[in-house]
């Protein structure tokens, strides 16, 4: 019998192959940071993972042309993973695990748009020890996929980028459903001081949610009801002085930069986050984050 993944309800992959993936990822995440090539870090991530981490290499390759021979190789232990059953492509899996870095657990999204193509990493969010999400489940183990509409959610997954990118724009105003935080209230705050205009100097910022097809969110379903979501966003950075040039003094800016920052630097950055979502239902409930990882991925000088 054929069992047909574009049509049937199955599981997204087996869990020797997901095992599989996960080494696939660490070899070639440790050669990637190791020769400082972007070219094999794009074999092992996508999306805003590979955008982020594929510039920093990209950045570090400039300084060190012979690579990092000193790079600490990347071990992952005790890897838990969460399996959903799907229809359609893309398929993918989260990999709950724990790193050699630090006490913190890793939570990896792995994906891929057919059977020809290998798993890659599209996500790494970090979470504290013991404070890792508690996933609903079916009788076999496999995990609730979460679609990007219709989800009887607060904010719909596929809703989250533009949201959160109005909400640092105009803060409740653009969207009452973020809770307090860093990354949402103290991080308005933080842009309204330390980039307060000057004489000398204006900054500008500008948000967005990011391209669904490039960066599409995912979710998986929480024992309480809600879900556990991760998306991306993009944000730019615009400093401006009144007396040029500007002097770039940050490495990595100085090596993605491009054009001559006579007057104005702009900065883009992608930015991952997982985020834990309520059910629509939930009285008071907010957006609350579990962790946001920004990354600048590009820098052009006018």
């Amino acid at each position: 019998m054929t069992v047909h993944g574009e049509r049937a309800l199955v599981p997204s992959v087996q869990r020797a192959d997901a095992a599989e993936a996960l080494e696939r990822f660490v070899r070639l995440t440790n050669e990637a940071n190791t020769r400082l090539d972007p070219s094999v870090n794009t074999q092992a991530e996508t999306g805003a993972l590979g955008a982020i981490d594929g510039a920093g290499i990209k950045a570090r390759h400039v300084g060190s042309p012979a690579g990092n021979p000193g790079y600490k190789p990347l071990v992952l232990t005790d890897s838990r993973f969460v399996i959903p059953r799907q229809r359609g492509w893309p398929k993918w899996f989260v990999v709950d695990t724990a790193d050699n870095r630090d006490k913190d657990r890793w939570l990896l999204v792995f994906t891929r748009d057919s059977v020809a193509e290998q798993w890659r990493a599209s996500y790494l969010l970090v979470v504290a020890p013991g404070a890792e999400p508690r996933f609903a489940t079916d009788a076999k183990g496999y995990a609730e996929p979460v679609p990007v509409t219709g989800s009887g959610l607060l904010v719909q997954p596929g809703g989250l980028g533009p949201a959160y990118a109005a909400y640092l724009q105009r803060g409740d105003a653009g969207s009452p459903d973020f809770a307090a935080g860093p990354d949402t209230t103290a991080l308005r705050t933080q842009r309204r001081t330390q980039y307060a205009p000057t004489p000398q100097v204006v900054t500008q910022f500008a948000d967005s949610g990011a391209d669904p097809v490039r960066y599409p969110p995912v979710a998986l379903r929480l024992s309480d009801g809600g879900a556990l979501v991760f998306f991306t966003t993009q944000h730019i950075m615009k400093q401006t002085v009144a007396k040029g040039p500007v002097r770039v003094q940050d490495p990595t800016v100085n090596a993605l930069l491009t054009g001559t920052p006579s007057r104005s630097v702009t900065l883009t950055y992608v930015s991952e986050q997982v985020v834990t979502v309520p059910s629509a239902t939930t009285s008071g409930g907010k957006v609350a984050f579990v962790d946001r990882i920004a990354g600048l991925v590009s820098a052009t000088g006018q």
